[in-house]
């Protein structure tokens, strides 16, 4: 009978620790850090005005595939359009906001593989630096792997640049915001990702690790007691 307590124990405890969160180390990168096998997507040859929400681009790109868009407030708020054309990362026809439409939607990228780097050209109607300008969130699957938020600065003349993330867990979805309080509009264009690599394996927490191993030996000094 304590036998059987002590392994009841036991395995309650290990599910409660076995399934921990993925927690990656994120950096900001560059276009340079996107070598041989990293993928580039445009916009070009889309008509003007296509909705985005919904809209898979490049299905017959390389190994890169395609890539599905969603908009968190549905369709009629975010579409293929001109954009500004006075930035150095934004080359029309680009996805942007359409005017008077509320732009503090989650703009979603699902890819077909995992990859460890990402990166788009963005810009906003604005004016001068705006902190946290975007926010880029990854998740592998549904398991939140990391995110990292990147100052608009002023690109020629409208407030923007380029959002780059390398993440040492891989991810096949991010989830893309901008500042709709300081900007009444965005653009994106340019989107980049790395060639694809193997599933990530999340590691549990140094903490989940510690109250399994503080469990284990409270468990043992418990059956060593009764013994």
């Amino acid at each position: 009978m304590k036998t059987s307590r002590f392994s009841a124990a036991f395995v309650s405890m290990w599910t409660l620790v076995a399934v921990p969160r993925a927690s990656a180390t994120t950096i900001p990168i560059g276009i340079g850090a996107f070598g041989p096998g990293s993928t580039l997507t445009t916009f070009t040859g889309l008509a003007l005005g296509t909705e985005v929400n919904g809209l898979t681009v490049d299905a017959a790109v390389g190994p890169g595939g395609a890539i599905l868009f969603l908009y968190s407030l549905a369709n009629g708020r975010v579409s293929i359009g001109v954009g500004p054309n006075t930035t150095n990362n934004i080359n029309p026809p680009a996805i942007v906001s359409n005017p008077g439409a509320n732009n503090s939607g989650v703009l979603t990228m699902t890819f077909p593989s995992l990859v460890d780097t990402f990166g788009y050209g963005y810009a906003l109607q604005g004016t001068g630096t705006i902190p946290n300008g975007t926010t880029l969130s990854l998740f592998d699957g549904a398991t939140s792997v990391g995110s990292l938020s990147f100052t608009a600065s002023p690109d020629l003349v409208v407030p923007g640049g380029f959002a780059g993330i390398q993440s040492t867990l891989a991810f096949n979805r991010v989830e893309v915001t901008f500042n709709s309080v300081s900007a009444a509009a965005f653009a994106l264009d340019n989107v980049r990702r790395g060639p694809a690599v193997p599933a990530s394996v999340p590691v549990p927490e140094p903490a989940s690790l510690l109250l399994l191993g503080t469990g284990m030996a409270g468990l043992v000094a418990q059956r060593r007691r009764r013994r």
